[in-house]
């Protein structure tokens, strides 16, 4: 990544506007062109350095559900099975971990009888068990990391 990418990222954890040319908007606060804002969002996209961009919505308010997931994943296996966590939507974020659980992700359903379905396929996809984790209490931080 260079300066630039950096600073879409950066810049784009403090809000995306809700206006008619969004995009335009962000990319005029950067200093580049739009088309070149798009480009290099697909191409982070691509190259997995961003797993997604998109809106962040309370599930729970709208009435689904959130829960954390934990897995075992031997290392050999570990990028095989992120892509098959990562291929369904439900799942917001996954991380990496030195533990003996190496694998967390967080799952935002539609749902609270759609975290046990991902749950179960995802099991049965990879063959790993999942250990779920449902959020019992909400603390907002405000996270932000700076890239």
């Amino acid at each position: 990544m260079d300066n630039i990418d950096r600073n879409i990222i950066n810049t784009l954890q403090q809000g995306f506007p809700l206006s008619e040319e969004p995009y335009a908007e962000v990319a005029l606060q950067l200093g580049i062109e739009e088309s070149e804002l798009l480009q290099r969002l697909q191409r982070l996209l691509a190259e997995k350095k961003l797993t997604r961009f998109g809106p962040m919505y309370d599930a729970a308010r709208l009435g689904g559900a959130f829960s954390l997931v934990a897995m075992k994943v031997p290392e050999d296996e570990f990028e095989r099975i992120a892509d098959i966590v990562n291929s369904y939507p439900e799942v917001a974020h996954n991380y990496q971990r030195d533990h003996e659980f190496n694998m967390w992700f967080v799952l935002a359903t539609e749902t609270e009888e759609r975290v046990d379905e991902v749950n179960r396929e995802i099991e049965q996809r990879t063959g790993h068990p999942v250990f779920n984790l449902p959020k019992l209490n909400e603390y907002y931080i405000g996270l932000r990391l700076e890239v």
